[in-house]
């Protein structure tokens, strides 16, 4: 059974046709991504999932659940957390209370928060950095903090959206090993949108490409990247 089934999902913005007729399911435990040029509709897509948007048409469920039309609060609480691409830590908090903040989502207590808050920035090596302000972190550091945020609130599917951008290759292949690792060690689900495809070919075991809003191609990693549609309008044109 699958955690999560999208069915012809459609968004539109006045005269723009964000998505049409966009499916997809991951089943527990998996780590699926999502590529596809920019404006290609993945951020909406996962904005949709996460309850952002009211999709125009079409149905999604969690966790056996209907969730469509459901509140950004009330998706977390049933058990999808996400980062966004514009990092925006709290400055003026420390990083372990900027990771409280999500852990809050799924503690019984600010002592449990705190606890779990720190059991996460252990987990992404950022343990050392907990009693600093956020502000005087570096971006990949900033990056960190929306990924440990995002999982203190102690989801079953976890939404990444670009959070690989800006990084080094050597920070690329740490977050690869971490992510790795917590959905080895968890079953926690992922499904990430990337760019970097050094991250996407060492974590997905499937993926879904998007352009203009509409799903061009679906498969196994080593079957999508050799698709001519997907060569001609997102692979080919990054090789550039």
């Amino acid at each position: 059974m699958a955690l999560l089934e999208v069915v012809g999902i459609g968004k539109h913005f006045r005269g723009l046709r964000a998505l049409h007729d966009v499916s997809f399911s991951i089943p527990q435990g998996a780590i699926h991504a999502m590529i596809g040029p920019n404006g290609a509709g993945k951020t909406t897509c996962f904005n949709v999932v996460a309850g952002v948007y009211k999709p125009d048409g079409g149905s999604i469920r969690f966790d056996g659940k209907p969730i469509a039309g459901l509140r950004p609060d009330q998706i977390c609480r049933a058990g999808i957390g996400r980062t966004f691409q514009v990092v925006k830590p709290f400055p003026g908090l420390s990083v372990l209370d900027n990771v409280v903040v999500g852990a809050l989502n799924a503690s019984a207590s600010v002592a449990q928060a705190r606890k779990e808050a720190m059991r996460v920035l252990e987990l992404l090596h950022l343990a050392d950095k907990a009693k600093h302000p956020a502000a005087s972190l570096t971006l990949p550091e900033r990056k960190r903090v929306e990924v440990a945020r995002a999982m203190a609130t102690g989801p079953k599917l976890l939404l990444l959206d670009e959070v690989m951008a800006g990084l080094r290759p050597t920070e690329v292949d740490e977050m690869v090993a971490v992510f790795r690792r917590v959905n080895q060690e968890t079953g926690l689900t992922i499904l990430l949108i990337e760019h970097v495809m050094r991250a996407v070919m060492a974590l997905a075991q499937h993926i879904v490409v998007l352009h203009y809003g509409e799903k061009i191609a679906e498969g196994a990693p080593q079957e999508v990247v050799k698709d001519p549609k997907v060569l001609e309008c997102y692979l080919g044109e990054e090789a550039l």
